[in-house]
C-alpha cells in the first residue's frame, strides 16, 4: 500500500479504518501501543528504511531529557547541603552549564541532521559556484541525500520537548514509548501541526475509548478538508502550473502573472489547511486535540497579523524559540537600554526586535526549503514586518489627522484588500523556479500589468473551462462563509450538529456528494502533490 498524502483512498478508506477497528478492539492498556505501531507502519509506508532519522531523533530527546532530569535533581540535592550563598552560586553555575550542553548536544543532533540531509546540497552547489565565479579548479562533490518526509516537523518538536525540559516547563518522561507516540503520531508526520509535548502526549497515550461524537466531529473535519483539496486546490493546480512555468513561452501579461500569484495562494491554502483538517479530524478521533494551524488568514489586516494566522504552530515555534531567545538575551538587552535613550520608547525596543525578525525570517525562509527564493521569500516577509514596524507610530499619527477610524469597516476591508495581495507576491517568490524567475515574474507584473487577458478568454486557453470556474467559485464561496462564520466566533459544525437530523444528514451526504461528484481527478486534471509534507 502507497500513502501518498492523509486525502488518498489508500489513507481515508483503508489505513485509518483500519488504525481505528484495531484500536476499538484491543484493551486500554494495548491502545496505545497500537497508535504507535500504527505510526511507525505509516512511516514505513511513506519512506521506508529513513524511519532511522526518526528512532534516532526519539532515542536522543529521550535519553538526553533524563540526562537533564538527573542534572536537576544533583543539583537540588547540591543545593540543600550548601552552607553558603557563593557555594549554591557555584552549584548553580556549573550545573547550569551541564545542563546547556545537554541542550545544544540535542539541537545538534536533531537539526544537525536536518541541516546536512536538507541543507548540505545547497551548501555545496553555492560553494562550487564561487569557486566558478573566482575562476578557481576547485570543485566539491554536491551530495545527494535522502531526506525522510516530514523531517523539518518532527525535528522541531524534538527541539522543542528538550527545550521545554531545560526550561522545567515540562517534565522528562521516563516511559520512552510515550516519548515516541508523542513524535510519531502518524496523522502529524508529514504535514505538521508542530506539536508541543504538553498538546498531545498525555491524551495519545490515555488509550480512552473511542466516542460517537469524536468520531462524527472527526468525519466531518476529514470530509471538508478533502473538499477543499480535492474540488478547489487540484483543480487550480493545473492553471497555477502552467502561468508558472510557461508564462514566458505563453507570452503572459502582467494581469495574468498576477492571477497566477493569487490562484496559487488559495491553491497553497486549500491543500495545506485542507490537509490539516484531515490531520486534526484524525486526531479528533482517537480524542486527542491537535492544535489549529489555521485562523481565517485572509481576514488578516497586516502581515503580522497574516502569520499569527497562518502556519501558527510554526510561527509559535519561531517566537518562543528563536524570536523571545534572541531578543531576551543580554546583548539586546543593553542594545534596547541604550536605544530606549536615544530613539524614545516607541522606537527603542526596535533594533532589537528587528535582528531578532531577521533571525526568525530567514530561518522561516530556510525552513521551507533549501533554495535563494525560500531566503527571498523570508527576506520579504522581513522587510515588510520590519517597515510596519517602523512606520506604524508614524501611520498612527497620520490617520489621527485625518480622522480616519482604523475600527471603520472600510480601512478594514482596504486592510485586508492591501494585505492579501502583499501575501499573494510574497506566494508567487514562494513557487517561483529560483530568485532570477520571481524578480522577472515580478516585473512582468508591474510593467506590463494589464486587464485585457482577465477578460478576453486566455483564461480558458490555460487549463479551466467555464464549467471548472463555476465549481471553482461555488466551492470557493462555501470556504468563505464557513469563513465568516468562524470569524465571528461561532462553530459551523456545532451550529450543524444542533439542527435536527433531516437537516444535518443532508449536509453531510451532501458535502461528500459534491467531493465525489466536482472533485478534479481524472483524465485533465493535475492533482497537487502534498506541498508541506517536502519540508
Amino acid at each position: 500500500m502507497k500513502i501518498t498524502s492523509y486525502i488518498s483512498v489508500a489513507y481515508l478508506a483503508i489505513f485509518l479504518p483500519a488504525s481505528i477497528l484495531l484500536y476499538t478492539i484491543v484493551p486500554k492498556k494495548a491502545r496505545p501501543f497500537v497508535l504507535l505501531t500504527a505510526s511507525f507502519v505509516f512511516f514505513w509506508f511513506i519512506s521506508e528504511f529513513l524511519i532511522v532519522y526518526l528512532l534516532i531523533s526519539i532515542l536522543s530527546i529521550y535519553l538526553l531529557a533524563l540526562c537533564l532530569d538527573k542534572l536537576k535533581k544533583q543539583r537540588s540535592a547540591a543545593l540543600a547541603a550548601a552552607a553558603s550563598k557563593e557555594e549554591k552560586k557555584a552549584i548553580k553555575s556549573k550545573n547550569g552549564s551541564k545542563q546547556l550542553a545537554v541542550v545544544i548536544v540535542g539541537v545538534l543532533i536533531n537539526i544537525g541532521i536536518l541541516a546536512v540531509l536538507k541543507y548540505s546540497p545547497f551548501l555545496f552547489t553555492n560553494i562550487n559556484l564561487f569557486f566558478r565565479l573566482t575562476h578557481s579548479k576547485l570543485a566539491v562533490e554536491v551530495p545527494n541525500f535522502l531526506a525522510p518526509i516530514g523531517i523539518s516537523f518532527y525535528s522541531l518538536q524534538a527541539v522543542s520537548y528538550i527545550h521545554d525540559v531545560y526550561k522545567e516547563k515540562i517534565q522528562a518522561d521516563k516511559n520512552i514509548a510515550r516519548v515516541a507516540l508523542f513524535m510519531s503520531f502518524f496523522p502529524i508526520l508529514m504535514e505538521g501541526p508542530i506539536c508541543r509535548y504538553s498538546d498531545t502526549a498525555e491524551a495519545l497515550y490515555s488509550g480512552e475509548r473511542l466516542h460517537y461524537r469524536n468520531l462524527t466531529f472527526g468525519a466531518q473535519r476529514l470530509a471538508f478538508g478533502a473538499f477543499k483539496k480535492i474540488v478547489i486546490a487540484d483543480r487550480l493546480n493545473i492553471i497555477v502550473t502552467t502561468i508558472f512555468k510557461d508564462y514566458e513561452a505563453y507570452d503572459f501579461d502582467g494581469g495574468l502573472i498576477l492571477l497566477g500569484a493569487i490562484l496559487y495562494t488559495i491553491e497553497l491554502y486549500m491543500e495545506f489547511s485542507g490537509t490539516i483538517d484531515v490531520v486534526i479530524g484524525s486526531g479528533e478521533m482517537f480524542g486527542v486535540t491537535i492544535p489549529e494551524n489555521f485562523r481565517q488568514p485572509f481576514f488578516s489586516k497586516s502581515i503580522t497579523e497574516f502569520w499569527q494566522r497562518w502556519h501558527i504552530t510554526l510561527g509559535t515555534w519561531f517566537r518562543d524559540y528563536i524570536f523571545y531567545p534572541v531578543t531576551m538575551s543580554k546583548p539586546m538587552k543593553k542594545l534596547t537600554k541604550n536605544a530606549r535613550k536615544k530613539l524614545g520608547r516607541d522606537y527603542g525596543p526596535m533594533p532589537a526586535s528587528i535582528i531578532a525578525f531577521f533571525c526568525v525570517w530567514l530561518c522561516n525562509g530556510l525552513w521551507h526549503g533549501a533554495g535563494w527564493e525560500y531566503i527571498f521569500f523570508g527576506m520579504y516577509h522581513f522587510v515588510l514586518i520590519s517597515l510596519g514596524s517602523l512606520i506604524l507610530p508614524l501611520s498612527n499619527t497620520v490617520l489621527g489627522k485625518l480622522k480616519i477610524d482604523r475600527n471603520k469597516w472600510p480601512y478594514k476591508v482596504f486592510c485586508i484588500v492591501r494585505t492579501a495581495l502583499l501575501v499573494c507576491i510574497g506566494e508567487m517568490i514562494f513557487n517561483s523556479r529560483g530568485i532570477k524567475d520571481s524578480l522577472r515574474m515580478l516585473r512582468i507584473m508591474f510593467t506590463q500589468f494589464s486587464f485585457k487577458s482577465l477578460f478576453d478568454g486566455s483564461i480558458l486557453s490555460i487549463g479551466l473551462d467555464a464549467y471548472d470556474i463555476i465549481i471553482l467559485f461555488v466551492a470557493i464561496a462555501i470556504v468563505f462563509v464557513v469563513g465568516i462564520i468562524k470569524e465571528k466566533g461561532k462553530s459551523p459544525r456545532q451550529l450543524i450538529a444542533a439542527k435536527p437530523i433531516f437537516v444535518r444528514w443532508p449536509i453531510y451526504i451532501g458535502l461528500v456528494v459534491f467531493v465525489v461528484v466536482f472533485g478534479a481527478y481524472g483524465a485533465g486534471y493535475l492533482p497537487i502533490d502534498p506541498i508541506y509534507a517536502s519540508f
